[in-house]
């Protein structure tokens, strides 16, 4: 089997304008603590941000010995797990969380932050073994 360390981040992107620029959205934003939407504040000025896993799918080979080597920059802590696995953790700002498993399944698995659903989360792709 081949290792492989594949090297992730806990990430905010954040954007922002004032409404004489852009009007502030009118719908909202899908519920949840993975997107937030800031009104306008005294000068007009309203931000939009999300949580995302960097990068957001990772590929390996069936049969893989796999680490994820993840940095937590933003939010406070990530709880997260690998759909369909008994792979958990928990990410912490300024640290750096590793889980090491074997990619024993051909298939796409969601890694997805607890804390931040729906938007934050990774797809890892396991090809078959062979093809």
């Amino acid at each position: 089997p081949v290792e492989r360390t594949i090297y992730m981040a806990a990430v905010e992107p954040k954007g922002g304008v004032t409404v004489d620029k852009e009007p502030f959205p009118s719908e909202a934003l899908p519920p949840g603590d993975g997107y937030a939407l800031k009104e306008p504040n005294d000068e007009g000025r309203w931000e939009v941000e999300t949580y995302r896993w960097d990068p957001g799918t990772i590929v390996v080979n069936q049969g893989d010995i796999v680490t994820l080597e993840i940095i937590g920059i933003n939010g406070k802590q990530h709880t997260f797990e690998i759909e369909g696995t008994d792979v958990s953790g928990v990410v912490r700002r300024g640290y750096i969380t590793r889980v090491t498993f074997t990619a024993d399944t051909p298939g796409i698995f969601k890694l997805v932050c607890g804390t931040h659903k729906p938007a934050m989360q990774a797809n890892i792709v396991v090809l078959a073994a062979g093809g």
